[in-house]
């Protein structure tokens, strides 16, 4: 398929800037994917369309403030640098901007508690970072680190947490599940207690989920890799869910490529591994039998995993719907349920 078929007109207006208030006021659309029909509600009404036996699944990983930015030694100068990847106790893979300026073997100062030295240059320029710190690392960059937003979200974000799942509990992604992001902790107490099941997965996001695409053959793209966990509590209660002829429906696009890759080799059981998998048109799905999802990025591998889902046509019209509704796009914007 060309990339150009996940292509759309989206107003700039309608990127949505900051979080709504409450979490799960924003608005909802339903997309039957048999019929291609479409209902428009709020987030909170979620519950009418789930069954007691549903298995939901919810990524819980949680963001680092892993923007920091660091005082070359020798020149004084200051280099941004957003953390990707931790590769040891003391080091961890990142961007760093301008990269020129983060040459091998200089050192950077970030404040009284946190120095290092860059090691090396990666062949994607990513640069090696050798840290030196006093206490809890994750401690001092909840300090001083900033929230790595996506670059087409201009205005501050004042609350951190308005960038983490309620659920959020494993320190790792460079991005937010931003499907999770809808949700209430009354809410989820309400589902449970309504017969919902509910699972935690982990995969940590890299910032390769905003990397576009470049190849006008989709099939040429190839997908970074991000780290995954299923335990066996979650691995049981999903496998139980399609024993027993329930629903498994993933909140977020990171939630269904855990799902899906893990299941490539048959039943669910406890696994850590990385993924590379890359859904789209054309894809069987395995396990996955219900979405909730944001509204994507036009010609994103994540507009592409939901088009392999709904079905490309069904997708397409539902987000041209979403245009004309004046619903509101992207990581702080409004959700999609997909049954």
């Amino acid at each position: 398929m060309k990339k150009s078929e996940f292509y759309y007109d989206l107003p700039e207006e309608l990127i949505a800037q900051t979080p709504i208030e409450p979490r799960d006021s924003s608005r909802l659309m339903f997309l039957n994917r048999a019929s291609g029909e479409v209902e428009h509600l709020v987030f909170s009404q979620l519950g009418k369309f789930l069954k007691r036996g549903d298995c939901l699944v919810l990524n819980d990983t949680r963001v680092l403030p892993a923007r920091i930015f660091g005082k070359r030694k020798d020149t004084g100068s200051i280099v941004e640098f957003v953390l990707l990847k931790q590769r040891s106790a003391t080091e961890w893979e990142a961007i760093a901007g301008p990269g020129k300026k983060a040459k091998v073997g200089c050192d950077f100062y970030f404040n009284n508690e946190l120095s290092a030295t860059v090691t090396s240059v990666l062949d994607d320029g990513n640069r090696v970072l050798s840290f030196q710190f006093d206490g809890n690392f994750f401690e001092v960059l909840n300090r001083i680190g900033e929230m790595p937003l996506p670059h087409y979200i201009t205005q501050e974000l004042k609350d951190k947490e308005r960038y983490q799942t309620v659920y959020s509990n494993e320190p790792g992604s460079a991005a937010a599940p931003t499907a999770g992001l809808h949700f209430t902790t009354e809410m989820l107490d309400c589902l449970s207690k309504n017969g919902i099941d509910i699972a935690y997965v982990t995969l940590h996001v890299g910032l390769g989920t905003f990397r576009p695409v470049k190849s006008d053959e989709i099939e040429n793209h190839h997908m970074h890799s991000e780290w995954y966990h299923i335990s066996k509590e979650s691995a049981d209660k999903i496998n139980s869910a399609k024993r027993n002829g329930n629903r498994v429906i993933c909140v977020g696009t990171t939630s269904c490529r855990t799902i899906e890759s893990a299941a490539q080799s048959g039943q669910l059981c406890e696994c850590s591994d990385s993924t590379d998998i890359f859904i789209y048109p054309g894809y069987k799905f395995k396990y996955v039998d219900g979405l909730i999802t944001n509204f994507h990025l036009p010609e994103s591998t994540l507009i592409m995993l939901v088009s392999a889902f709904a079905g490309h046509e069904n997708t397409m019209a539902a987000y041209k719907t979403a245009v004309e509704n004046k619903y509101r796009f992207f990581s702080f914007g409004d959700a999609m349920l997909i049954l």
